[in-house]
């Protein structure tokens, strides 16, 4: 099978590059490395010629829910009118576990994703996954006072990419299979406590400061609206197992 992987660099999008190749699919990278703007979404229908699945897991980095919602439908609508005209049968987009329940900041831009998708022409997939083991490491040191790296109230379910992509592949080759069982990690944990583990990992020396967020986005971070449902399925990696990797890597 041929698949398109939008976002083919990123966090998930490499392992799913990976994954199609390891099962023997030919694989066409959608990124900017690529040479494909996907907001302009200029000659991406003859380049998905010839691919029966697109597998969608771009991203940016925002909390700005208008900025959020302005990427993901540029790049969903163009995708979606490319794989018209390329005669694409299969759609596959990567969401997130309560956008659909706390549509806020980055998450606006995922839930507008998903009502292009569901009301699309080409067949389509939803996975929505929990946030990923890397998320700790994104968050690290982005907001800091003093000695102190300042971390949301969250409470998450962390999942690993390499197992997302794989589950993504598997519905590639499954067929359109509509909004699929949600794919969460092994246990719920506190971020703030992520992060330290992940800052003691790579010996960071910062200190780690819990904040509740104000608003909707805040509460949904803090009252378990981002973790799975029980009837979710499960990843095996856990975060612990994660971030010994990351720690042998950095000692090397």
């Amino acid at each position: 099978m041929k698949i398109a992987v939008a976002g083919a660099t990123g966090t998930v999008g490499r392992h799913v590059v990976a994954v199609a190749h390891e099962r023997g699919h030919e694989v066409l990278a959608l990124s900017r490395a690529a040479g494909v703007d996907l907001t302009s979404g200029l000659g991406l229908a003859e380049m998905l010629s010839g691919c029966q699945t697109v597998i969608d897991v771009t991203s940016l980095s925002t909390q700005s829910a208008d900025e959020s919602k302005r990427f993901f439908t540029l790049v969903t609508s163009h995708l979606l009118a490319a794989e018209v005209q390329a005669g694409v049968t299969h759609h596959i987009a990567l969401s997130i576990v309560g956008s659909d329940r706390a549509p806020f900041g980055y998450y606006a831009g995922k839930a507008a994703q998903e009502s292009l998708v569901t009301e699309a022409a080409v067949p389509w997939t939803i996975l929505r996954a929990t946030q990923f083991h890397e998320f700790a490491r994104q968050i690290y040191g982005q907001v800091t006072i003093g000695p102190f790296t300042v971390i949301p109230t969250m409470i998450s379910q962390p999942v690993a990419a390499r197992e997302v992509a794989e589950r993504l592949v598997f519905h590639a080759e499954s067929g359109p299979n509509g909004l699929a069982t949600d794919l969460a990690g092994p246990e719920v944990l506190r971020m703030a406590d992520m992060v330290w583990r992940y800052s003691q990992a790579i010996g960071g020396t910062a200190r780690v400061l819990e904040v509740p967020l104000p608003g909707g986005f805040g509460r949904a971070l803090r009252n378990s609206t981002l973790v799975a449902s029980p009837s979710a399925n499960h990843g095996k990696q856990t975060f612990s197992e994660w971030v010994d990797s990351v720690e042998r890597l950095s000692w090397r």
